[in-house]
């Protein structure tokens, strides 16, 4: 180097905060491909993802909360599992539950759709508290017992529930321990016109 060319300083390097704001901005971007006008949600779904929470995502049916969360997960290469959260559904459909194998004659553990990156638990308040309640350890502990066996998740875990407004018919009021544990409650409005 000569005495005329200027010594590099730090503020030309690029730094990990820079790496992982352009990062972020990817992710942004690919999910803006499939989901137009709905950018506050998806800051929240990263946000979530990236403070290790959970994420309640509200909105009339038809604004496309579950192919945001869909996006989402395609965006990240993360797996989910979608559950369809209707009155008939089990706590054991969301947690897994243990099934008699007639072969070895001995229970066995089969793992329900919570054992996944994302759970995609679709329209949440449309089933009784008693199977909401599934979600209870998982989302707090990031783990599922058993039968006296704790299972641990996968890393990362998200529970991303969509829900409709409470005055549709045929829904449930989410109990307080059931909202305590979803970090944030995303509010997705139709978009606006020119989105």
């Amino acid at each position: 180097m000569t005495t005329s060319d200027p010594a590099p300083t730090t503020a030309d390097a690029p730094t990990a905060d820079d790496s992982a704001r352009a990062a972020v901005g990817r992710v942004r971007d690919e999910i803006g491909k499939a989901v137009v006008g709905q950018d506050a949600a998806i800051t929240g779904l990263l946000i979530a993802l990236l403070a290790r929470g959970h994420v309640l995502v509200e909105g009339v049916p038809g604004v496309a909360k579950t192919l945001l969360v869909r996006a989402f997960s395609r965006a990240l290469g993360l797996e989910t599992k979608r559950v369809q959260f209707t009155p008939d559904l089990m706590p054991g459909d969301v947690s897994g539950s243990l099934i008699y194998d007639a072969r070895s004659g001995e229970f066995e553990f089969r793992e329900g759709p919570v054992f996944t990156h994302i759970l995609l638990a679709d329209e949440i308040n449309r089933t009784p508290p008693k199977t909401q309640a599934a979600l209870l350890e998982a989302m707090e502990e990031r783990q599922v017992s058993t039968d006296g066996v704790t299972r641990p998740l996968p890393d990362p875990f998200l529970v991303a529930a969509t829900q409709n407004p409470i005055e549709h018919e045929g829904t449930y009021t989410l109990p307080e321990a059931q909202l305590d544990r979803f970090l944030l409650k995303l509010i997705v409005d139709m978009p606006a016109r020119d989105a």
